[in-house]
């Protein structure tokens, strides 16, 4: 099948599924998420065909851990599909109402978007994630995920559409394109007319190529240099936990720090502590000039360094004078995600809430948190780091669109 037959197959499922009550969505939902669990041996094995393709093909150990499926992550995919269905249900929602001088009384109606479109790169548990989200808000989306996934996607989109097909739900809710050449993501960023909006989920790369050759509006989501500030008189070991969680826990993923601003006054008490930790873990320290003799073994850092998202157990240091320096530092590397500040002083915090830009600004608290499960929306479709329509962890509410329904009783315009 062509992927314009694709599209053309998911655009005429849209209506279908954006007609489904909220009980017919949480059935699906919930159906399918027992048959993840209850199919999981399948999907592990499709897994492990992935996982051994990209050992072979030199995946970094980043990119391995995003790619990995076993019954744990199974179970916590699972898990997030039932927290969306415990959530309400914003189709048909009236968010505002009001009646005009001339009587007609005009309502704000949220809506589903249509088909949604979503390129991303190795992580079959986005296919879940966004399935989850874009059912429950009566989406219909065609995914196209990497060639380093491809057997695991095609395993999950199986189940899912198995477990549709059980409830007489409509199974071209969910379109997988299995042809991964670079040629047909080309063609699926210039489907006009089929699909409604376009998101991807990857690294710079894949990012940018997107929004620099789709003709479909799109979202955009972006990469993760995201930055860790200890601040003068920041609690040093509740800092040492914090880098050490929000850098090691998951090394590959968008949220995790790859950048540290230290205040100069607490780096002597902070860095050698912290460096000892980092090591534990096989981290490479990238250090500049006033910070790198504080940390055994660092290297010294470039400016390019400070702008970089390593994705690999591999952090930067750079020290500052004051909070203004670490804000300015900061805002002129960051790429809009996730920033954190430690520290016990009042006002230095809120003129760092105030002061950066970015999705989501952190006080005494790990990055890592930047997630959709983590804020209560089940999953997530993708993080966004623009400023139109969505930003940061995107949820069933940035699934939506609007229409304005006006009532009257014979009026005319004159």
């Amino acid at each position: 099948m062509t992927l314009k037959e694709l599209a053309t197959k998911a655009k005429e499922a849209k209506y279908t599924v954006a007609a489904l009550s909220t009980e017919q969505k949480v059935q699906g939902i919930s159906a399918v998420a027992d048959a993840l669990e209850k199919n999981a041996a399948d999907i592990i094995s499709a897994n492990a065909i992935d996982m051994e393709n990209g050992k072979k093909k030199g995946l970094s150990v980043g990119l391995l851990d995003r790619l990995k499926l076993d019954e744990a992550r199974i179970k916590g995919i699972s898990d997030g599909l039932r927290q969306v269905v415990s959530l309400e249900d914003p189709i048909g929602k009236v968010t505002e109402t009001w009646t005009r001088p001339n009587g007609l009384v005009i309502s704000k109606r949220l809506i589903p978007i249509g088909v949604v479109g979503v390129i991303y790169e190795a992580r079959p548990n986005v296919t879940v994630d966004v399935f989850g989200l874009c059912f429950m808000t009566g989406n219909a989306v065609i995914l196209k995920g990497g060639s380093d996934a491809l057997e695991s996607n095609k395993a999950i989109v199986k189940v899912i559409k198995s477990a549709l097909d059980v409830f007489g739900l409509p199974v071209d809710a969910i379109t997988l394109i299995e042809e991964t050449s670079r040629e047909s993501t080309k063609e699926m960023m210039r489907l006009n007319g089929y699909i409604d909006v376009l998101i991807p989920r990857g690294g710079a790369g894949l990012i940018k190529s997107v929004v620099e050759n789709a003709s479909i509006p799109v979202i955009e989501t972006g990469s993760g240099n995201c930055h860790i500030y200890v601040d003068y008189n920041g609690d040093v070991d509740m800092a040492v936990d914090i880098i050490e969680n929000a850098k090691t826990q998951r090394v590959g993923v968008c949220n995790a720090a790859e950048s540290l601003v230290i205040h100069e006054d607490i780096a002597a008490a902070l860095l050698p502590k912290l460096n000892e930790r980092l090591k534990k873990h096989g981290v490479l320290v990238k250090a500049d000039a006033k910070s790198i003799s504080l940390m055994e073994g660092a290297e010294p850092a470039t400016e390019e360094d400070f702008a970089t998202e390593y994705l690999d157990y591999i952090i930067s240091v750079k020290t500052v004078s004051n909070v203004d320096e670490a804000i300015a530092h900061i805002n002129k590397n960051n790429t809009g995600h996730s920033e954190s500040i430690i520290t016990n002083d009042e006002a230095n915090a809120e003129k760092f809430l105030n002061g950066i830009d970015a999705a989501c600004v952190y006080v005494n608290a790990s990055t890592r948190f930047t997630d959709g499960f983590e804020f209560g929306f089940g999953a997530e479709i993708g993080i966004s780091t623009q400023k139109l329509h969505a930003r940061g962890p995107m949820g069933l509410l940035a699934l939506t669109s609007y229409k304005y329904t006006i009532q009257g009783n014979g009026q005319i315009r004159k």
